[in-house]
């Protein structure tokens, strides 16, 4: 990894005690700020070139919205972002807008994260426009072999969001992700909200693309086997705190925190001998009020972060 892309200490990628507080304000003719809701508070970690780190908790534990400050969707409190040897946090407008060539994002939500009324064509190809990248035709050629390499029909370009299922859709958000050959994408729960068959496909399809380009991935999800499966690493969130990162391995087998170890136990296994351990643990962590806000399946939830801020999922090209 050349020194140009990375930062000072060898990482792609490197936050650093990152905060954002979202103000509780009161009042009708005069508002006043009467305390905040700490979405994230202190988190720090770094991602290797190449690497997949899953971001892992349960709803509302801050990991969304630590995927938008990183991208600056949203404006960070506090802390320090730096990607690709350069601070996010003190960029200007127009430098902050070449450096988000370089990191792109993939949606939850296939149905709401496409604009209804453009084509496939023209939602893969806004980042090459808003870019100024290529020629109108060269513009059109690069769109339909992104399709091809996403596995959609490259002749479905004039075609809308809605003729469409979820995966065909979320491959789409993932071509439009690819279309600036950024160095890392942020995958804000991509399978979440599609069925499981589909669910293997697009994560199959997100692991051969991150072979062929060398991509790296802030994965972020609820569900423990999917982070598993994609992840080098795994990191826990809970209540907008960074409570436990290490290797895929270590984490699953060996966790050492206590809420890492609750959300763990809270996930239903298929043996009906083990599911009744679990089921025993489970009744011992909540006896001791370890489990006093975890889910009885933490697997089986698809809500979204109740941190995250969004009214509109429409992606928008950065």
């Amino acid at each position: 990894m050349s020194s140009q892309t990375d930062s000072s200490n060898g990482a792609l990628l490197k936050v650093d005690n990152l905060e954002k507080h979202f103000p509780i304000r009161r009042g009708i003719l005069w508002e006043k700020t009467v305390g905040a809701v700490k979405a994230v508070d202190g988190v720090s970690f770094e991602v290797a070139e190449g690497e997949t780190l899953g971001l892992v908790g349960e709803s509302g534990s801050g990991k969304s919205t630590t995927g938008y400050c990183i991208l600056q969707l949203l404006k960070p409190t506090s802390g320090s972002i730096v990607f690709m040897g350069k601070d996010l946090m003190t960029l200007g407008r127009e430098e902050l807008r070449q450096m988000r060539r370089e990191m792109q994002i993939v949606f939850q939500d296939p149905y709401a994260s496409l604009d209804p009324r453009m084509t496939v064509g023209a939602i893969v190809g806004e980042p090459l426009e808003v870019h100024g990248i290529g020629t109108r035709r060269s513009r059109t050629e690069t769109v339909r072999r992104l399709l091809d390499i996403v596995g959609f029909n490259p002749n479905f370009t004039n075609r809308y969001p809605h003729e469409f299922s979820g995966g065909q859709r979320q491959r789409i958000g993932v071509a439009r992700a690819l279309a600036l050959n950024p160095k890392l994408i942020v995958c804000d729960e991509p399978v979440s909200a599609l069925d499981v068959s589909i669910q293997a496909q697009i994560l199959n399809l997100l692991k051969d693309l991150q072979r062929d380009f060398g991509l790296t991935y802030l994965f972020i999800s609820h569900d423990l086997a999917v982070v598993r499966t994609m992840s080098d690493r795994i990191a826990v969130m809970n209540q907008g705190k960074l409570v436990e990162i290490g290797t895929a391995d270590q984490v699953y087998h060996e966790p050492r925190d206590e809420y890492t170890k609750t959300l763990f136990a809270a996930v239903p296994v298929p043996d009906p001998h083990r599911q009744r351990e679990r089921k025993a643990e489970r009744a011992r962590l909540r006896k001791e009020g370890q489990l006093a806000t975890l889910p009885e399946s933490v697997d089986g939830d698809v809500a979204t972060d109740v941190s995250d801020p969004r009214a509109d999922t429409t992606g928008p090209a950065i």
